[in-house]
Order: structure tokens, then C-alpha cells, then sequence
């Protein structure tokens, strides 16, 4: 029921403007106003959309506690949640965190060896510890705690000999099913552990050791299948999905997903219709799909992305969605790929030609072969 003002418009306005000064961090300035219905006088409070500004925190008492929305209601979030809120506002930066009881040996030193003089292209460094210790740091592989240098998160999911030792949510789940729904039966399957780049030759082709993203690649050629494709007035049969677009789309997954998310891989699924990656987490603060259709340059994990920029994997304009993926997809067979930005998972489905794209999208509900089962992943 409404009830109208019980105190004057100047007296709430006043009232209103402390209480979003004074009680909330950042303090918000709203936009008062008010109307007549009925002969009553209504407040009417329009907060700004500032986005970059979040999460807020309300204060409780003397404490200042965040809260989330659950359904229709609000409780304090927990130290992840308020976590992952601060690292979708680009306030912190997951991927330079230091990881506890790491050191210098959890490291390949093949692959950093490697990544200095082949693809940094920089003079052999004499290796001695500390200096070592502090040329890792500098690129924010390393960081200094105290009297100690910790691997941080990103130089562990890019150089690490094990990362999954620490970072158990690094990887990829990779599963190739013989139908349109997730089944026991599959064609093929293969947990993706490891160091995300590869080990090099001297060509900077990547040699047998690869890296998580290229045997993902890989995983995804080899149970891909064909299509029929018309060359003029020949036919012939070409990969179902083209090979940059595949490639963006497993970069992409790897370099933007949430990593303070630690229960689940990323999910790579081949199907009988369509490729579907589902990245954990929601995408980055300012980041819609409408602005990733047009091209944007927004990254979650910097660490990851400038490293993967200097092997290639990531380009400089940020145009990967639009052209590789979309533009990419329409060329190869007319179809339009899926971006789908859930909750807490960013969705991209390819269509294989004449598959009946986006008819009846895969039943959410479905069965998942993987609970209660003892399938690692």
C-alpha cells in the first residue's frame, strides 16, 4: 500500500541523500524526485547503473558488510562471493595472486626458458637465483612475500609442472558424445591437465609437449567429423567447425574464465549437432555480449592474456568474437554460433551445417553422466 510522504519532500530528500552517503561504500548519489497520486505525495529514487563502483557495502552497526541478491532476497555474501565481486569489478586481479607453499620448483624451467629467449627474445639470463627469482617477478610470474618468492596464479596455470596440484579448477574436461544430449556412452573423453603453453622448437611451432589449449585443439579435430562443402559445381568434405574459430573459442576460455571459482574445469563437449565450451563465471565487469559481437577489449586475467599474446594465441585488437567466431561460422557453413552469458558460466555453442541450429536448444536439465558417477572431471 502506498502511502505517501509522512514528512516534507525537502525534509526526505535531505534523509535520503544522507542514508546514500552515509551508510553505503562507495557512497551513491541518487536521483530524487517526486510525483502527486491521488493527492499524495510520492519519493521517487533512481539509482545509477554504476557498475565500475561495485560491489557496494552496506553498513551494519559500526561493521560494513556486502551483501548479494539471492531470488528476491538479500544475505552477506561470503569471503569468496565478495571475492569474485571485487574481481569482476576489476578491483582485484585473481591471476597475480600468490599461491600458498609454491615456489620457484613448481615451475617448468624449459618452458620459462623458453619464453624468454624464444618468444620474449631476450638475452640468456645467467640464472643465478635471485636473480632469476626477480626477473620472475617482474613479468608477475613470481611475488615477493616477505623473505620468500610464491608462484602466483597465472605463472602456475601457464608454466606450471603441475598446476592442478594448487589449482585444482585448472583445466579442461573434454568430452565427445555420439548424440545430442551428454550420455554414459562417448566417443571419447580426456581430462586436460597441465601447463597451458606448449613447449616450443626452435620455429616456435609447438613440439609434442603441447599445452593445455593445444591439445584441446587437438582433442577437438580428431572427433570433430566433416561436412559436405560445394566448390562451384564440385563437392567435397571440409572439418565441421573451421580451425581459428576453434581455436578462439578454447583461448578465449581459457584466458577470460573466473579461476577463483575452484569446484569446476572449463567444459569442452563435441556433440553430435554443435561444440559447446562453457567457461566458469560470469563475464567480467562492463562485459555484455552485445559489446563481444561488436569487438571489446576486456580481459579478467592479464597475466594470462599478455602471455598468451606473446605465443600468438590472443591477437591485439580484440576482434577474435566478431570476425574469428561469428564471421568465421557464417562463412564456413551460415550458421550462428550461440553466446549465451549465464549466472556463473559463459556458453558458446557451434553449429555443425544443416544441424537444425538453434531449433531446440539442449535441455538444461538434462542428465549429467558425470554425478554419482567416479568419471574424474
Amino acid at each position: 500500500m502506498v502511502t505517501g510522504l509522512t514528512r516534507s519532500p525537502q525534509g526526505a530528500e535531505q534523509w535520503v541523500m544522507n542514508v546514500c552517503r552515509n551508510n553505503v561504500q562507495p557512497a551513491i548519489i541518487p536521483y530524487w524526485e517526486t510525483v502527486q497520486i491521488d493527492e499524495r505525495t510520492i519519493g521517487v529514487l533512481t539509482v545509477p547503473d554504476s557498475a565500475p563502483d561495485k560491489p557496494y557495502k552496506a553498513k551494519r552497526g559500526s561493521a560494513w558488510v556486502t551483501f548479494v541478491r539471492v531470488g528476491s532476497t538479500c544475505r552477506e555474501a561470503t569471503r569468496e562471493e565478495e571475492q569474485r565481486l571485487y574481481q569482476a569489478a576489476g578491483v582485484l586481479r585473481y591471476d597475480i595472486k600468490p599461491v600458498p607453499g609454491s615456489t620457484l620448483e613448481d615451475l617448468d624451467q624449459e618452458r620459462l626458458v623458453q619464453y624468454f629467449r624464444l618468444v620474449r627474445r631476450q638475452p640468456e639470463s645467467s640464472h643465478e637465483l635471485r636473480e632469476w627469482e626477480r626477473q620472475l617477478a617482474n613479468i608477475e610470474v613470481l611475488v615477493e612475500e616477505g623473505a620468500r618468492y610464491s608462484v602466483t596464479v597465472g605463472g602456475l596455470l601457464l608454466f606450471g609442472l603441475n598446476p592442478n596440484r594448487f589449482l585444482p579448477q585448472a583445466g579442461i574436461t573434454a568430452t565427445a558424445y555420439p548424440g545430442q544430449q551428454k550420455d554414459y556412452a562417448v566417443h571419447d573423453a580426456e581430462v586436460i591437465r597441465g601447463p597451458i603453453v606448449p613447449i616450443l622448437t626452435e620455429d616456435l611451432a609447438a613440439a609434442n609437449a603441447g599445452g593445455v589449449i593445444d591439445r584441446a585443439i587437438e582433442f577437438v579435430r580428431r572427433n570433430m567429423g566433416s561436412s559436405v562443402a560445394s566448390d562451384g559445381g564440385r563437392r567435397g568434405r571440409r572439418p565441421a567447425y573451421p580451425p581459428d574459430t576453434v581455436r578462439e573459442v578454447v583461448v578465449n576460455a581459457i584466458a577470460h574464465r573466473d579461476y577463483s571459482i575452484s569446484v569446476t574445469d572449463i567444459e569442452l563437449s563435441l556433440y553430435q549437432d554443435r561444440l559447446e565450451v562453457i567457461s566458469p563465471g560470469r563475464l567480467p565487469n562492463t562485459v555484455t555480449v552485445d559489446k563481444m559481437r561488436q569487438g571489446y577489449r576486456a580481459a579478467r586475467n592479464e597475466l594470462l592474456k599478455e602471455v598468451l599474446r606473446d605465443y600468438n594465441y590472443i591477437e591485439h585488437r580484440g576482434m577474435g568474437i566478431p570476425y574469428k567466431v561469428i564471421a568465421g561460422m557464417r562463412a564456413h557453413n551460415g550458421t550462428e554460433p550461440d553466446l549465451i552469458a549465464d549466472e556463473d558460466r559463459f556458453i558458446v555453442r557451434l553449429w555443425k551445417q544443416g544441424t537444425g541450429q538453434n531449433d531446440s536448444p539442449p535441455s538444461e536439465s538434462a542428465t549429467d553422466p558425470s554425478e554419482g558417477s567416479d568419471r574424474d572431471g
